[in-house]
């Protein structure tokens, strides 16, 4: 298994917090985004890729490239960071064999369909089921936007 050192819901997958924060934190030198939709769109992938800092190595994943790549045998010295936008990507990680050792949740943005959990995080019941079901499969799931706040348990906001 790859040598995963956070994973991390966030909608906005990589910007300043990630950039400047949980690389450095994390001493992260590759970050993976795993998302289905996100490997079709060249623009995005482009403009993801110069988003992030200046020796990171970024690649965007499909769920199932994603679960085969990690499961591979860890490159020395390589650390990395999960993103995804939706709970279900790391539920489909975890039901595909990858080891989770805890999921940060940083931001889900207000949209049609999502109710309201505190200023950074809204969830859709879909979404909130999802949650749940991760916590039961034993990964630990915190809320944190910057690695300087205390990491609250979601138990406690969902």
């Amino acid at each position: 298994m790859r040598n995963i050192v956070l994973v991390r819901i966030d909608d906005r997958l990589i910007h300043g917090q990630v950039v400047t924060s949980w690389v450095k934190q994390t001493n992260a030198n590759r970050i993976i985004i795993v998302d289905d939709t996100l490997t079709k769109d060249v623009f995005m992938k482009r403009l993801l890729k110069a988003a992030a800092p200046s020796g990171i190595s970024v690649n965007i994943f499909t769920t199932e490239d994603a679960v085969q790549f990690l499961k591979q045998d860890p490159d020395a010295g390589e650390n990395i960071i999960i993103l995804a936008k939706v709970p279900e990507v790391i539920e489909a990680l975890i039901d595909g064999g990858v080891v989770l050792n805890k999921v940060i949740l940083g931001g889900m943005g207000a949209k049609k369909g999502r109710s309201r959990f505190n200023k950074n995080v809204s969830a859709s019941s879909e979404e909130v089921e999802c949650i749940r079901r991760i916590l039961e499969k034993g990964v630990p799931m915190y809320y944190q936007m910057v690695p300087s706040e205390k990491a609250v348990d979601v138990k406690k906001i969902i």
